[in-house]
């Protein structure tokens, strides 16, 4: 299998520090052909540009998470503008969005956080990576309030939520979840996603899909979630590959 376009990784992530260039520099031999690299904060976001630089076949996003709010100064539009502009392989603005799982979470700061870092995507007429964990009602409202670019990633909502979604011209990426043998709800969800909106990503180095459950994931474990994709498309796994790494790379704007 080649050609694998991860479109959500966290290479910068702390799990990755004792071999991080190993890995990266051994993906390509695994099959995996570009990479689009996440942000949590605004470190991230530097991070994620020192190695889009550093290696041909990865771009990065910058942005902030919604769990990052307390964190973030005022500035950060500033910080995140300035990041951007500074590297022509950051192809979008992300992880951003909305994350209401814990109990401390405070709306009106993610839901501003959510909207500004929009609005900048829009500016900058760039694609936008959406977080959204039990928050669909306000990640969706915002959406079609913006109608921005985009793709709903590690998607665990209904399969008329994804619709509504790729009705807004947005992209679904799905993960390892697919195989998970509680993944009744993504399975409708991916039949609901035409191929030409579905994006295959990782979310490294969490979610490692079955067989691969427990351990640190990497991108070339999409090999797992393709194959499970496609058998339920209806569809080749390597066509799969090649139908989601076009999307990516129309959505980020990447070329052969």
């Amino acid at each position: 299998m080649t050609g694998i376009f991860d479109t959500h990784s966290h290479y910068a992530d702390s799990a990755f520090d004792e071999d991080r260039e190993q890995i990266l520099s051994e993906l390509p031999d695994k099959g995996v052909r570009l990479i689009m690299l996440a942000a949590s904060d605004l470190e991230d976001s530097a991070v994620n540009s020192k190695l889009s630089r550093k290696y041909g076949y990865i771009y990065a996003a910058a942005g902030v998470h919604p769990e990052s709010v307390d964190e973030t100064p005022p500035d950060y539009i500033d910080t995140l503008k300035s990041i951007i502009s500074a590297n022509p392989k950051i192809k979008a603005v992300g992880e951003i969005g909305l994350d209401y799982h814990y109990d401390n979470y405070d709306r009106e700061k993610q839901i501003s956080l959510f909207r500004r870092q929009t609005e900048l995507a829009a500016q900058l007429d760039l694609p936008v990576i959406v977080h959204s964990r039990n928050a669909t009602e306000d990640t969706v409202d915002i959406l079609r309030e913006y109608r921005p670019r985009g793709v709903v990633h590690c998607f665990s909502g209904s399969a008329e939520t994804a619709k509504e979604i790729i009705s807004l011209g947005m992209y679904i990426g799905f993960t390892g979840v697919l195989t998970f043998k509680n993944a009744k709800k993504a399975l409708k969800a991916l039949a609901a996603v035409p191929a030409d909106r579905l994006l295959m990503e990782t979310d490294c180095p969490y979610m490692a899909p079955e067989p691969m459950r427990g351990k640190r994931c990497e991108s070339s474990m999409i090999a797992y979630t393709a194959a499970k994709a496609a058998e339920i498309k209806g569809m080749d796994v390597q066509e799969l590959i090649d139908i989601t790494c076009r999307n990516g790379m129309e959505l980020f704007g990447i070329k052969d």
